[in-house]
């Protein structure tokens, strides 16, 4: 049965494009990652009754009992002119970025639930602004097409306005399905860039997997992002499990200021597309950032790990190393580059 938020699988003149990319196979008409076989070695392992019991008996504490403290921000302050780097995050992977003036909107999930249907997966509360309450955005970055990181409906609310959407092969058939004017699509494969103005992303490598009706997998990329102008430098890593992409992209583009990276809804059984905390210490330490910004946690439960595991696993491993750590609550005007006196306030 067919549901609009499947989105649009990419037409054949689009697959014929991919047969370029060194990701695609084409043989099989899918992307693959650096090993082409982590995913059904991962699949093998933790497809079982063991894991589904353990998804069906859940974690009383996945879902916080109270709403979580937020602020509503100050966008004249957000927006304000200077050449530092600011932020704002809305819980899970969703962020704004103002990059010495330009306004980028990072993996933007608004709505109530991050599925194909309204009751599964459900946000544990409303965004800190609303879509209309959002400022004038120049950039829309998009890391992958699963419902927590590409939502129907910001997409639809910005298909006809003034927005670049910058998102990995093939991801811009689901926008253009939904109305967005392929002349405002920029589609990257991994380590090709595209700059405006004095704005440059780059997509990166991550290992991870696509698709949105459990049918099609991996018809279009994933990838992470470097984002780079005059003053700043920012990785963000999308969804992905360790491998030696980091150190590659560390080694090519590093030192970052700030890396936002997943750390959330992790679990030994997969952790070949999402990073155990121990893990994701590695990748910072690979990419040479200055600042930690642990993301993909606080809105969602698509684990059973406890709601603040991720946060309180990262920060007992960084404390000890004497990594800065940026964790704020939902919100939260944070200057980048300054330093950051993290506040425990799940506690």
């Amino acid at each position: 049965m067919f549901l609009p938020n499947f989105g649009t699988r990419p037409s054949e003149v689009e697959r014929a494009k991919f047969n370029q990319s060194r990701q695609y196979n084409t043989t099989k008409g899918i992307f693959q990652n650096r090993v082409p076989e982590v995913l059904a070695i991962m699949r093998k392992r933790s497809m079982n009754f063991k894991t589904f019991y353990e998804f069906m008996k859940g974690n009383k504490n996945a879902k916080p009992e109270n709403k979580l403290p937020e602020v509503k921000p100050d966008l004249a302050e957000f927006l304000s002119t200077s050449s530092n780097l600011k932020s704002i995050w809305f819980g899970h992977s969703t962020f704004l970025l103002n990059m010495s003036g330009k306004i980028i909107l990072v993996d933007p999930v608004f709505s109530a639930s991050a599925a194909p249907v309204s009751f599964m997966v459900k946000r544990f509360q409303e965004p800190v602004l609303s879509l209309e309450d959002l400022p004038k955005i120049d950039y829309i970055l998009i890391s992958h097409d699963h419902y927590d990181h590409l939502d129907m409906k910001v997409m639809k609310f910005f298909a006809q306005k003034n927005v670049k959407f910058i998102t990995p092969l093939g991801v811009g058939s689901h926008l253009i399905g939904w109305g967005v004017k392929s002349e405002n699509i920029v589609e990257r494969d991994w380590w090709e860039g595209i700059t405006f103005d004095d704005l440059t992303f780059t997509a990166t490598p991550a290992q991870h997997f696509s698709g949105r009706d459990g049918v099609h997998d991996n018809e279009t990329l994933w990838a992470s992002w470097v984002i780079k102008d005059a003053n700043n430098s920012v990785y963000f890593s999308g969804d992905s499990g360790f491998d030696t992409h980091f150190k590659e992209i560390g080694d090519k583009f590093g030192p970052f200021d700030v890396a936002f990276l997943e750390n959330g809804q992790y679990n030994e059984k997969w952790e070949e597309v999402h990073m155990l905390p121990r893990q994701a210490v590695q990748a910072f330490k690979d990419l040479r950032a200055k600042k930690f910004f642990p993301i993909h946690w606080g809105m969602f439960v698509l684990s059973i790990h406890s709601w603040s595991a991720p946060i309180e696993e990262i920060t007992a491993l960084t404390e000890k190393e004497s990594i800065e750590v940026v964790a704020p609550i939902f919100g939260e005007i944070v200057d980048l580059k300054n330093y950051y006196n993290i506040r425990k306030w799940w506690k």
